[in-house]
């Protein structure tokens, strides 16, 4: 099983010097005196050791174990989990980023990001359990009344109860207009909830206290379609209004876990509603607003489990390749006191290691940057400055949730390779990287529903205005670097691909506007390129940073000339995945709708 080491100096290196977190900190009022460098500092060398010593050793228990559901419904943890998370809870770090008026410590969300990072690289299946009552808590915060607020947050953000979110139904996955799950209004004010939930991510467990699901449904005489829909807290033990449980059990059980392909260590059930007690959130019709709350905070959650598969596999992989002998260098042996050359001398698997650490140290950039932006959404002193960076928000989650996660799946894949017949082999925990990670592909928007958010919600329905944003930023940072010799093949490219990309969007918006089937069709192909161009702008970027280090004398030579070989990587190999992006999103709805449905046939 791979040793999970946190890559403190390649986070420091992304938050310190290419987004200027600590600056960011300061000139936010919320994180001025909370934020401090010294702080910062201490809390990520905290949790990088929690993440190694404590939830890393019991991945590959988790995926061994799994979760046990017993005849009341109830469910048990793999061993080790509920003792890790007492300790993960007795520490402080549910509240790391939550409101101090409940008892959070009032840091930002960004920060949280990196913990996320961290944990869902050592123990992905464990770090669901708290990552979903962070989404939970960011609901109730943003829509719940004050009294809910009162009733809920004040445990949740201590991490003694823990929040999931249920939306998927049977006969009901991304198109959430044909759920079924009724809101029946009951005399004290409450609603009775009746339907079963599937695939609920920490649905039932033995961790906490108590279980707060936020679940989708109904009322009476609700229009059709998502316009109907309204939001609802369901949780596992009624709550007194002073926070105690009431005691009995809610209308509400575990029918069953799913058997799955991965994230065994994580329970994911079906959840049966019985004219469970249950509480609107919001207004009425208006659930599915206020479940884009939590569904954002979970896609850039998803996003970093991309990161975390690139990290986690690229860790292995190269431990390995220094490791395993296998053939002589093609340039002669570079060992020759050894029976063969370690595999990393050969070219092709220095390729799949190149992508792999091109992938984790871009992603990384990409979620951070977006998680900069969510820090000013809700912080930021001026109405315009917190617009500009909701806008930017929208438009990088959905490339950053789809890009990063099918990259992340390339990369572990890429890991199994490297190791060869024994990555197929379970005891070398690479196998289980890439089961864990298939799911990213899918849960919380598959490619194709963020690329379709993408290319039609965020893009054309603004006018390119969402995509002007962005590139505004590439056109800058090219303008700044035009006469800088050394990163002239990054900008030179640079700039060719901006103008590409708004080239592509006016040629796909104008041939939907004869035929909408042409946004499906082009769709997946334009997020991956825009996912491809995004980060050949933060490699650039990141170019730039280890330039300057190297120009101005640094004692870390190795560390920034591995940031511009890297770059240069990325620019050679990887950024010409582009072309053919382009040309297949311009091939035609036709190519893929002319066969008829009935001549599909086996």
């Amino acid at each position: 099983m791979p040793e999970y080491k946190a890559p403190l100096r390649e986070i420091k290196f992304v938050t310190d010097e290419v987004l200027d977190m600590p600056a960011h900190y300061a000139s936010l009022p919320a994180f001025a005196d909370v934020a401090t460098p010294d702080m910062v500092d201490a809390i990520v060398t905290e949790g990088a050791k929690f993440c190694e010593n404590v939830i890393a050793p019991l991945n590959k228990v988790g995926d061994q174990e799994g979760c046990t559901r017993h005849e009341d419904g109830t469910v048990t943890t793999p061993t080790g989990f509920k003792a890790a998370y007492q300790q993960f809870v007795e520490a402080g770090w549910p509240s790391m980023t939550h409101n101090e008026k409940f008892g959070g410590q009032g840091l930002p969300e960004s920060l949280g990001i990196v913990m996320s990072e961290m944990v869902g690289t050592a123990n992905w299946s464990w770090g669901m359990y708290p990552g979903l009552s962070h989404g939970a808590m960011n609901t109730i915060t943003r829509w719940g009344s004050e009294e809910q607020k009162e009733t809920y947050l004040h445990n949740l953000v201590s991490g003694e109860w823990t929040g999931t979110m249920c939306l998927t139904e049977p006969a009901c996955g991304s198109d959430l207009g044909i759920l079924k799950t009724k809101a029946e209004p009951n005399a004290d004010g409450s609603y009775a909830i009746s339907g079963t939930k599937i695939f609920i991510s920490a649905g039932e467990h033995d961790m906490s206290g108590n279980i707060i699901h936020i679940v989708l449904a109904r009322l009476p005489g609700a229009p059709e379609g998502t316009k109907g829909i309204s939001l609802f807290i369901v949780p596992k033990y009624v709550v007194n209004e002073d926070g105690s449980l009431q005691g009995e059990r809610n209308d509400l059980i575990c029918g069953s876990i799913e058997h799955k392909m991965g994230i065994h260590g994580n329970s994911t059930c079906v959840m049966n509603f019985d004219g469970a007690k249950g509480w609107l959130i919001g207004e009425e019709n208006k659930g599915l607003n206020c479940m884009f709350t939590f569904m954002n905070t979970a896609r850039i959650g998803t996003a970093l489990q991309g990161v975390a598969a690139a990290e986690g596999s690229f860790q292995g992989a190269l431990t390995y390749a220094r490791d395993r002998l296998a053939m002589r260098s093609l340039t002669g042996a570079k060992f020759p006191e050894k029976a063969a050359d370690p595999i990393i001398v050969h070219p092709d698997v220095r390729k799949m290691l190149l992508t792999q650490k091109a992938f984790a140290e871009g992603g990384r950039a990409l979620v951070y940057l977006t998680s900069k932006q969510n820090d000013i959404v809700h912080h930021g002193e001026t109405e315009e400055e917190r617009k500009a960076a909701d806008d930017m928000l929208g438009f990088l989650t959905p490339i950053a949730k789809a890009f990063l996660t099918e990259v992340g799946l390339e990369s572990a894949n890429h890991g199994v390779q490297v190791y060869g017949g024994h990555g197929f082999i379970a005891e070398w925990g690479m196998e289980q990287i890439v089961r864990d990670t298939r799911i990213s592909t899918l849960y919380e928007g598959t490619t194709g529903i963020q690329a379709l958010d993408l290319l039609g919600r965020k893009v054309l329905m603004t006018q390119g205005g969402a995509l002007k944003n962005f590139t505004k930023l590439m056109h800058t940072f090219c303008k700044e670097e035009a006469d800088n010799e050394e990163l002239a093949p990054f900008v030179t490219k640079l700039t060719e691909m901006n103008k590409e990309w708004g080239d592509l969007t006016m040629k796909v918006g104008m041939t939907a506007m004869k035929d909408r089937n042409e946004v499906g069709s082009a769709s997946v192909d334009y997020l991956m390129y825009s996912g491809y161009v995004t980060l050949a702008y933060i490699w650039a970027k990141m170019a730039k940073v280890a330039q300057t280090a190297l120009s101005n004398g640094t004692s870390e030579e190795d560390f920034y000339k591995a940031k511009l070989t890297t770059a240069r990587f990325y620019f050679a190999r990887i950024l010409p995945r582009t072309n053919f992006h382009a040309e297949s999103m311009v091939a035609g709805a036709d190519t893929l709708m002319d066969l008829a449905e009935e001549h599909f046939q086996f």
